[in-house]
């Protein structure tokens, strides 16, 4: 039985269990690749072993809303680019908030590419990007009162 939960638990959160790094495996998305859960407050520091893993390109960043009046969620695609690997490892990482007080932090210095996005996330939902070097809006003029998603 334990083999199989481990296949079903996916490579990388394997790895993360055998150092000690707090997680939830949300299983596999219909493309095979690997959907883990990060906490807030251990999303930075789990970001920056990612990155020594591996995980060099941020391919993506977005956020929606889970349920009316409940969580909002940060959602991460990140991929293994490496020479001569036709088909980089991927995992999808996802950072749930309270709709409340919606602050998750800025993985900007760890992946650049997520500036404008982390944006995007914070101007449409209202998540708080902690220690963002640029958290304003960015579709939205100033103005707009509200977040439009």
């Amino acid at each position: 039985k334990c083999g199989r939960d481990k296949k079903m638990q996916g490579r990388l959160s394997v790895w993360l269990v055998k150092h000690g790094l707090v997680h939830r495996s949300l299983g596999f998305d219909y493309q095979g690749i690997e959907t883990l859960q990060i906490k807030p407050e251990d999303w930075h520091s789990i970001a920056v072993i990612l990155y020594v893993y591996g995980y060099n390109y941020l391919r993506s960043q977005c956020a929606y809303d889970v349920a009316p009046g409940g969580l909002l969620a940060s959602v991460y695609h990140l991929t293994r680019i490496e020479y001569g690997v036709d088909q980089p490892e991927e995992v999808c990482i996802k950072v749930f908030a309270p709709r409340s007080n919606p602050r998750i932090p800025s993985v900007f210095w760890v992946w650049k590419s997520s500036d404008f996005q982390e944006r995007e996330s914070y101007d449409m939902l209202g998540i708080s990007y902690e220690n963002h070097p640029r958290l304003k809006r960015i579709l939205m003029p100033e103005s707009w009162i509200g977040r439009p998603l």
